[in-house]
């Protein structure tokens, strides 16, 4: 039984939201205060042992996915000017809060979200991940949830089931035939979700897909020619899970009690 409850929180993804939220976009001091107003209830809500904010860095590098495909997020729109400068300013206010803040040093959020996720998971202590991004799904499993503020909703076994029509496990080589536009990964030209979905309730995997001689004769078209390819979107829609974190539980324990007696 889980005596742990870690509760990790990506911070661009949450942040960002509330700041696009805000009327009025220039002034730093309401983002702040509402990122706090939505820290609060999220803590309420999942009651967490130890809680971290982590951050994507605010470098130009794009990271080992561009490498692997240059169109990845090539086009994502920047992040507004009066945010970027007001970021240290979240971050003591989540401090003041009780919250600690991970700045990733080259490698994604997403990464280090999931390798955290993954290690604590492995001593069998309950993770929640806050974010809406749905690639967290490829995590799923009885140690690890995700939970989407916003849309106030569990991206748990049932919406990936209705969502995308298979399991968290096959999510990668979904993304690898269909893609994830908002991410600029294209899949295989002509395959969509529908098709992705259908090709792996028959096959297991991509490799599976590939190798199968009794394919009909349009996807087959269709595939032939894209098994690098797709491979290349697989790999950039899976999350990393041996980042070097340089912290321990310890450094990250929620402390209730004098959260409570401050506020």
């Amino acid at each position: 039984m889980s005596s742990l409850h870690v509760v990790i929180i990506d911070a661009m993804n949450l942040i960002r939201r509330v700041h696009a939220a805000q009327p009025e976009s220039d002034a730093i001091d309401t983002t702040v205060n509402a990122c706090i107003k939505t820290l609060n209830k999220i803590i309420n809500h999942s009651q967490p042992s130890h809680i971290v904010a982590v951050f994507d860095h605010m470098g130009s590098d794009r990271g080992w996915r561009a490498e692997i495909l240059p169109a990845y997020k090539q086009h994502r729109k920047p992040m507004p000017t009066v945010l970027e400068h007001g970021l240290d300013a979240i971050q003591d206010a989540f401090w003041q809060h009780g919250v600690d803040s991970l700045l990733s040093q080259g490698d994604e959020a997403d990464d280090m979200i999931a390798t955290l996720a993954l290690k604590v998971a492995e001593h069998q202590q309950q993770v929640t991940i806050v974010s809406t991004d749905k690639g967290y799904c490829q995590l799923l499993q009885p140690m690890i949830r995700i939970r989407d503020y916003f849309q106030q909703r569990w991206l748990d076994l049932a919406f990936v089931q209705a969502q995308f029509g298979v399991r968290p496990d096959q999510l990668c080589d979904f993304w690898g035939l269909a893609g994830i536009s908002s991410s600029e990964i294209s899949g295989v030209p002509g395959i969509g979700p529908k098709t992705a979905t259908s090709l792996l309730s028959d096959y297991a995997d991509i490799d599976a897909i590939f190798a199968a001689d009794d394919l009909a004769p349009k996807w087959q078209k269709k595939l032939t020619g894209h098994y690098e390819l797709a491979q290349q979107c697989k790999q950039v829609a899976q999350l990393k899970t041996d980042i070097p974190l340089g912290f321990n539980l310890q450094d990250i324990r929620f402390d209730s009690v004098s959260q409570s007696q401050s506020s």
